[in-house]
């Protein structure tokens, strides 16, 4: 088994990410021509990859980050919740909408704010060794302005404090028998 690098970069990658992801193609790669910043997150789970992919879909019900921070205090459910599959058009945390779904093994998501910019991300599910490994790449373009800048830093900082909480929880979960 190839071991990936753990915490390149001090933002911009991290986890469970193979040099080899920071090149291979995603389907959020044809939403965003000449990204700002491109964002790649890994974790891995013992569970297999269809029981990750149900948690992942699951993503449309709850964040599975910090809570308190960005469910309003509502937790997040702790067991499957029996969603169908996800669709193009499907809304995620009441901000994307599904903008590509490979059934079983990956859903791509869009999100776009004048003030912000344009976000699209793309929820990678597969083998690995006995379990399975999400892989998550986000292009991000932000809007022009002084503020541009400033986001450009604290997307990626505050995305480390919670998409690392979020994969964590749904590879957690993906191991619990439902």
């Amino acid at each position: 088994m190839i071991r990936p690098t753990r915490w390149v970069g001090p933002f911009g990658t991290w986890g469970d990410v193979l040099p080899v992801d920071l090149v291979r193609p995603l389907p959020c790669d044809d939403w965003i021509d000449e990204p700002h910043q491109v964002l790649h997150r890994a974790a891995v789970s013992e569970a297999p990859p269809v029981e990750l992919f149900r948690w992942v879909a699951q993503l449309r019900a709850a964040p599975y980050s910090y809570d308190w921070i960005d469910n309003l205090g509502r937790r997040s459910p702790s067991r499957l919740i029996g969603l169908p599959q996800p669709v193009i058009g499907d809304r995620v945390n009441a901000i994307f909408t599904v903008v590509d779904v490979e059934a079983g093994r990956s859903i791509t998501m869009r999100f776009v704010a004048g003030w912000f910019g344009e976000v699209v991300c793309t929820y990678l599910v597969e083998p690995w060794d006995a379990g399975s490994r999400v892989l998550v790449r986000f292009p991000v373009r932000y809007a022009d302005g002084p503020a541009a800048k400033a986001v450009s830093w604290l997307l990626p900082a505050g995305d480390l404090v919670m998409m690392r909480r979020q994969l964590l929880n749904l590879a957690r979960l993906a191991e619990v028998p439902n």
